[in-house]
């Protein structure tokens, strides 16, 4: 199955790459479901592209908002930059902008988008007659269902569907309730996800005094859905015909497109469960489920909240030899001890780094690479590489206990390396975090 990831902004989709995707999907600056991402300015399109072609990943473009007659007439010109651009498919969830799709970027697949709630096979048959190459399922079938569709929908017809991320309480996302108490519509791309709140009920007759919905004293999440998590079904799903499984996650940041991409990269290679399920763990993210797959819907009734079993330190922005990088030296002042090592093969190696959060001397940090199991190194002789600045263009490094500059670059020895670490690994720290608004929840 095609592994679809998503792409919230540049970062997030080198990552995404790298990590093994064979498909990203993001969104220009209009018309997307997810308008807090960063997303991408319609000019910057062809570079994200060609760096996505250049690796033979695919690229998709979200176009599925609730369409108005504005975006209507807007959209021409739009879909033309789109097909110059190159992009792969075009995801649409409007009759209208598929109609003008079909006569603007001719050079594009037409993806049914999931706001759209294709639930059975004549829907997908009608979705075809009309130029549709893919459907990505409503979030409401079965796995039962989806065998359904494949079986009678047409053989060239491709069936997409969403594996693992947030979940929407509503009919396929198509939700009225942020709009109502906020003002800002989720079927334009501004939910403020009011299903996360916490609920409460108001007797009329005793206005202010508030009843929980559960007697706990708490109130109750009543509407706050599970995240999915399908990585150790992937067979059930490629038996039921899917051909390409999507990741949530456009409003993530690039170590979670990282972690979650690598995981279900080396599942779907054939890694053993126990190895890769673990990894889906270290990210932020709320209980996990099954969505709709092999039942109703689980809710996540006791709080609203996240939690994570790693923290994101550091990106990786180079590895060195420490025998290469200070051999000049090492030479003059320890040709002995240079030779010793080059023959033994136990130079040690050292990392650059962009600090994203703190960690210190001493630490152990996992590093998550492309396609590679995770590894532990020590951190040693940590230190701050100051950025030039007018006054002192070329400053000296600084030895620190600890990096808690946010965005500043750092080295260290890391102890225990026995390979390089590529460019564009993540560095992080085990450490148990759980956030949550309200509730008390209770790990499991």
């Amino acid at each position: 199955m095609e592994l679809l990831a998503p792409a919230g902004g540049m970062e997030q989709l080198r990552a995404a790459v790298r990590f093994g995707a064979d498909a990203v999907y993001l969104a220009a600056d209009r018309f997307g479901m997810r308008a807090r991402a960063a997303n991408f300015a319609l000019a910057d399109i062809p570079e994200a592209v060609a760096f996505a072609h250049a690796a033979g990943c695919k690229v998709h473009v979200t176009c599925n908002v609730l369409m108005g007659p504005d975006d209507i007439d807007a959209l021409p010109a739009y879909l033309r930059a789109l097909d110059a651009a190159g992009v792969d498919a075009l995801i649409i969830g409007d009759l209208g902008a598929f109609a003008l799709a079909r006569e603007h970027a001719p050079h594009v697949d037409l993806h049914v988008s999931t706001q759209a709630s294709v639930a059975n096979a004549a829907a997908a048959r009608v979705w075809h007659s009309l130029g549709a190459k893919r459907v990505v399922c409503a979030r409401e079938m079965s796995l039962g269902d989806i065998a359904r569709l494949r079986q009678d929908a047409p053989p060239d017809l491709e069936i997409e569907a969403f594996a693992h991320g947030a979940m929407c309480m509503a009919v396929s996302g198509r939700c009225l309730i942020s709009s109502y108490l906020t003002g800002r519509s989720g079927n334009r791309g501004h939910c403020t996800q009011p299903c996360r709140w916490s609920y409460t009920l108001e007797e009329e007759k005793r206005p202010g005094e508030h009843f929980p919905i559960e007697e706990d004293g708490r109130g109750t999440f009543i509407m706050n859905a599970k995240d999915l998590n399908m990585i150790e079904h992937l067979d059930a799903l490629a038996r039921a015909g899917v051909d390409s499984i999507k990741i949530e996650g456009r409003n993530k940041k690039a170590f979670y497109v990282a972690t979650v991409v690598g995981a279900y990269r080396r599942a779907l290679d054939g890694a053993p469960a126990d190895e890769v399920v673990p990894e889906l763990y270290a990210v932020s993210h709320r209980p996990y489920g099954t969505g709709f797959y092999f039942g109703e819907a689980e809710q996540a009734c006791a709080y609203d909240g996240y939690e994570q079993e790693a923290m994101h330190v550091a990106d990786v922005t180079g590895c060195e030899g420490v025998v290469a990088a200070v051999a000049a030296v090492a030479r003059e002042t320890a040709p002995a001890a240079v030779a010793a090592a080059a023959r033994e093969g136990t130079a040690p190696f050292r990392l650059l780094a962009r600090c994203r959060n703190r960690f210190a001397e001493g630490d152990e940090l996992e590093v998550l690479s492309p396609h590679a199991p995770v590894r532990t190194v020590r951190v040693r002789s940590l230190t701050w590489l100051p950025d030039p600045t007018e006054d002192d263009p070329a400053p000296a490094p600084v030895p620190v206990p600890v990096a808690n500059r946010s965005c500043n670059a750092y080295r260290f020895e890391a102890e225990g390396l026995e390979a390089p670490v590529p460019q564009g690994s993540f560095l992080r720290v085990r450490a148990f975090r759980r956030s949550a608004r309200h509730g008390q929840p209770e790990r499991a």
